[in-house]
C-alpha cells in the first residue's frame, strides 16, 4: 500500500513512456492537438455560477481571467482489434485576479483489451446515469472539479453479458486515487467502486440500475488536529472496500475513512425518432451498508432527471428536466437522548476530513452543494448543503452554430450549522461554430448571469479561440 500512495509521484513518467510513437501492428495512428485561448470578464466579485461550474475546473472563480491551453492526444482507433490504446496531456497557462496559472490539466494513458480497461493518470470523466452534457451534475461525481490522478481497471461501457440472449448488459470499475491538493489532510487517498446493469439489449425498452460507492482515506493530518496520521496499509484497504468500522474519532462505530454512497436508477426509450432517458440518483453518508437495508434513509434526498432527444430536429434537438433536494440529510438529529438516529448528515463535510468531498476548493459533486472557492471568511467546507434546485437544459443548432442554455432556480438553505434562505435564478448560453475559411477555427462564447442573494447579481462573458487538427501519424 506504501507503493500505491506514492505512485502519484512516477505516474507522469509511465505517461510519457507510452505517448512515445509505437505500435504493434502495421496500422497507421494519428496524434492529434488542440490549442485554445480564452478571456473571461464578469461584473461581479467572482465569475458567474455556470461560468465556473461544471468545466473540469477549467474555469476559476475569479471575476477576470486570461487562459491559453494546449493538448496532444490519440484516441482509440481501432475498433475491430481486441487491443487499442490512447493517451491525452493538455497543459494551462494563465493568470487571474488571484494567482497565475501554470498547471497540467488532462495527463492519462489507457488501453483496452477487449471490453476492459486499464486507465492511468488524470482525465475528465462522465461517472453516473445523468445526462452527460445537460445535467446539472451527479449526486456524487460531476464536471465540478479537475481531474484527479488515479490507477482504473474494470469495463467502462456496457457490454453484453453471455449467454443472457443479449438482453442483460453490464459496466464497473474499480479505482484507486490521490487527493493532490493537500489543503488539510496530506496525502488523502480516493477508494472508488461502481457497478451497473442494464436490462433490455436491442429492445426499446432499457432498465438501469447502479451503485457507486467512494471513499476519502489515508493521509496525514496537521499539528494542530487533534489526529495524526491515518491508517493505509492493505488491511485498512479491505476494511474501506467493504465499508468496515474504524479505529479513532468515533470511527470505532462508524466506516472508516468518509465514505459516500450512491444508487441509481435508469428508463430508457427509443420511441420512433425520440430517446426518452429518465434518471434517478440519491444520496447517502450513513455506511455503505445502509444504502442496501434502510432505503427510508435520504429518501426525500436525490436528483430526479428526464431528458427528451430527437437528432432529426435542429432548432431545439435535446432537452433536459431536473430536480434536485439535498435539504432532508436523514433527519435534524445524528443522536439525541443516547438515541443514535443517524440524520444531520451535512453531505460532502466530514469531522475529520475537514476538507471535506471537494477537490482544489471544488465539490467533486454536484455544483449547487456550494464549493468551498465561495467561502468569503477562508472556510474549506461546504457552507450550503441544503438545496433545492429546478433546472432546465436544452441544446440545438441555429445558423450552422451549435448552442446550449442553462436555466437554473435554486433555493440556498445554508447548513444544520448556519441556517440562512436566499432563492437564486442562474442562466447560461453557450455557442460554438466552426469556420472553414479561417482553416476551421472554432469560436466559442459563454454568457453567464446570476440574479439572487446568494450568489449576487452578476452577469459574465468568457471567449474562447480554438484550433485543432492531426499532429503527426506513426
Amino acid at each position: 500500500m506504501k507503493f500505491l500512495q506514492r505512485f502519484h509521484k512516477i505516474y507522469v513518467i509511465i505517461i510519457l513512456f507510452f505517448s512515445f510513437p509505437f505500435t504493434t501492428d502495421a496500422q497507421t495512428d494519428t496524434a492529434r492537438y488542440e490549442v485554445s485561448v480564452s478571456a473571461l470578464s464578469a461584473s461581479g466579485k467572482l465569475s458567474p455560477f455556470w461560468l465556473q461550474s461544471n468545466r473540469y475546473g477549467l474555469v476559476t472563480h475569479s471575476p477576470h481571467e486570461l487562459k491559453i491551453m494546449g493538448e496532444i492526444s490519440k484516441e482509440y482507433s481501432r475498433p475491430e482489434k481486441n487491443w487499442d490504446y490512447g493517451y491525452t496531456f493538455s497543459l494551462i497557462l494563465g493568470n487571474d485576479k488571484f494567482s497565475t496559472i501554470y498547471r497540467p490539466h488532462e495527463y492519462f494513458i489507457k488501453t483496452r483489451y477487449k471490453a476492459f480497461e486499464l486507465n492511468i493518470g488524470a482525465r475528465e470523466e462522465i461517472i453516473g446515469n445523468q445526462d452527460p452534457s445537460l445535467s446539472l451534475g451527479g449526486m456524487i461525481f460531476s464536471k465540478n472539479s479537475r481531474p484527479m490522478p488515479k490507477i482504473s481497471l474494470g469495463i467502462e461501457r456496457f457490454t453484453t453479458v453471455p449467454y443472457t440472449f443479449g438482453l442483460l448488459e453490464i459496466r464497473g470499475a474499480i479505482v484507486h486515487g490521490w487527493f493532490t491538493d493537500n489543503i488539510y489532510t496530506k496525502n488523502m487517498l480516493l477508494h472508488h467502486k461502481y457497478l451497473y446493469a442494464q436490462l433490455g439489449g436491442h429492445l426499446p425498452v432499457k432498465i438501469q440500475y447502479g451503485v457507486e460507492h467512494a471513499t476519502q482515506w489515508g493521509g496525514k493530518f496537521p499539528a494542530n488536529s487533534p489526529y495524526s496520521q491515518m491508517r493505509h496499509s492493505w488491511k485498512d484497504f479491505f476494511t474501506i472496500f467493504i465499508g468496515g468500522s474504524g479505529g479513532i474519532g468515533g470511527e470505532e462505530i462508524n466506516a472508516l475513512g468518509n465514505h459516500i454512497l450512491s444508487q441509481s436508477l435508469g428508463l430508457n426509450l427509443n420511441i420512433n425518432n425520440f430517446e426518452i432517458n429518465t434518471y434517478w440518483q440519491n444520496i447517502t453518508e450513513d455506511g455503505p451498508l445502509r444504502i442496501i437495508f434502510n432505503n427510508t434513509m435520504n429518501s426525500a434526498d436525490g436528483l430526479w432527471g428526464i431528458s427528451l432527444k430527437n437528432d432529426e430536429l435542429k432548432y431545439v434537438n435535446k432537452i433536459v428536466f431536473e430536480y434536485l433536494n439535498t435539504t432532508d440529510q436523514s433527519g435534524p438529529y445524528h443522536d439525541k437522548d443516547g438515541i443514535v438516529y443517524g440524520g444531520c448528515d451535512d453531505y460532502y463535510n466530514n469531522y475529520i476530513y475537514l476538507n471535506g468531498w471537494n477537490y482544489f476548493m471544488r465539490t467533486i459533486g454536484t455544483p449547487f452543494i456550494t464549493s468551498p472557492a465561495y467561502n468569503t471568511n477562508g472556510s474549506i467546507r461546504s457552507n450550503n448543503n441544503m438545496v433545492r434546485v429546478r433546472h432546465v437544459g436544452l441544446e440545438g443548432e441555429i445558423g450552422g452554430a451549435g448552442y446550449r442554455g442553462f436555466i437554473s432556480f435554486s433555493k440556498n438553505y445554508g447548513d444544520y450549522n448556519l441556517r440562512k434562505q436566499s432563492s437564486d435564478l442562474s442562466l447560461l448560453l453557450d455557442v460554438k461554430k466552426k469556420y472553414p475559411k479561417l482553416d476551421n477555427l472554432e469560436i466559442c462564447w459563454s454568457i453567464a448571469a446570476d440574479f439572487g442573494s446568494f450568489y449576487g447579481n452578476n452577469i459574465g462573458l468568457l471567449v474562447t479561440l480554438k484550433k485543432s487538427g492531426d499532429l503527426f501519424s506513426y
